[in-house]
């Protein structure tokens, strides 16, 4: 799955270090998987970059000349169709990498990635990181594994729109995004990303009346509760069952 490209220059930059750089530590994906020298050694070569809710960390056609490990916040990724309609085709969060895939291929960005919330990402010249994952073995072995991650996530969604229905796909979804962005509360598990019901049928590949009607029948029955830009699941068993197998075991 392709990322963006990004603008550094109109970000406000800083170096990353002291606590902001121990708070980095916690996050998980391609950053977590870096040791402790790989992290210290990244973030010299790089700056820290905050994007607000809505600014584009890479843009589709542009041409590529950043990576971005994201730090804190969650950005979407997402691509205009022919006919104009956005279609978002995932989601990126804390230790995710962002923008690696342009430089493999033509050096341009075949997506957009657009923070959801203030995002906070380390911010690297693409030959700079290149370098780096050529000079440490396990960022290596990290990187190619965001390659193959990539790879899989695009099959997995090409065969799940071809394997079930628009409400199958929609409460996996659900389930996927609670295990990696959910917060319990005393009513479930809320969805710390502010996606609209627009962002979740285009997701999943159905129109906004087959989500709207899905979750009003998950409403109704107890399942989920929903408000403006706040989703809770309370019934994650059910929604399992809904979503046609179990969820996040790969």
């Amino acid at each position: 799955m392709e990322v963006g490209a990004g603008r550094p220059e109109s970000a406000p930059s800083e170096r990353l270090s002291g606590s902001r750089l121990r708070e980095a530590r916690i996050s998980t994906g391609f950053w977590g998987s870096l040791t402790h020298s790989e992290q210290e050694a990244l973030s010299t070569r790089g700056r820290q970059a905050v994007f607000d809710r809505g600014s584009p960390l890479c843009v589709e056609g542009d041409l590529s000349t950043h990576v971005y490990v994201m730090l804190a916040g969650w950005a979407k990724v997402v691509s205009v169709t022919a006919e104009g309609h956005e279609m978002v085709l995932a989601l990126r969060g804390p230790g995710d990498l962002v923008g690696e895939l342009a430089g493999e291929l033509d050096g341009y960005r075949t997506a957009t990635v657009r923070a959801i919330v203030r995002v906070r990402a380390l911010s690297i010249v693409a030959e700079r990181f290149l370098v780096f994952i050529d000079a440490h073995q396990s960022a290596s072995r990290a990187y190619r594994h965001v390659i193959a991650e990539r790879v899989r996530e695009t099959g997995d969604n090409l065969r799940g729109r071809m394997e079930t229905s628009g409400a199958q796909r929609l409460a996996r979804l659900m389930l996927e995004l609670a295990q990696r962005c959910g917060e319990p509360t005393k009513q479930g598990v809320t969805l710390a990303v502010p996606l609209s019901q627009t962002d979740l049928a285009s997701w999943v590949g159905v129109s906004r009346a087959t989500v709207t009607r899905a979750l009003r029948d998950w409403r109704d029955r107890k399942l989920v509760s929903t408000s403006r830009g706040r989703m809770t699941i309370i019934d994650s068993a059910a929604l399992r069952r809904i979503s046609g197998g179990p969820v996040g075991g790969r």
